[in-house]
């Protein structure tokens, strides 16, 4: 695959949703858990998910980032555990 390729793919990759990095992700264990893929398909395959996985992490590190500004205020971060918040409504 040439540098044009690749990038190519990165910058389409850059556009994806959340939403549809688990679906791409969830294509990508299905063709895995077939078991009969070819090993070079199969290592391809896995590259993707490697891949989508660390966008879907960077996207899910940026939005707790901007939860994170959100609840901030002038004396410094508050940070807050959403188990307890979710605890605590029921």
């Amino acid at each position: 695959m040439s540098k044009e390729v690749g990038s190519d793919a990165a910058a389409q990759d850059e556009q994806l949703s959340f939403e549809q990095i688990l679906e791409k992700l969830e294509g990508v264990v299905g063709v895995l858990e077939q078991g009969d893929t070819p090993l070079e398909q199969a290592l391809s395959t896995f590259e993707r998910g490697v891949v989508l996985a660390r966008l879907g992490t960077r996207r899910l590190d940026e939005a707790e980032r901007r939860i994170e500004v959100l609840l901030s205020d002038e004396q410094g971060l508050r940070t807050r555990s959403l188990d307890k918040e979710l605890a605590s409504d029921e």
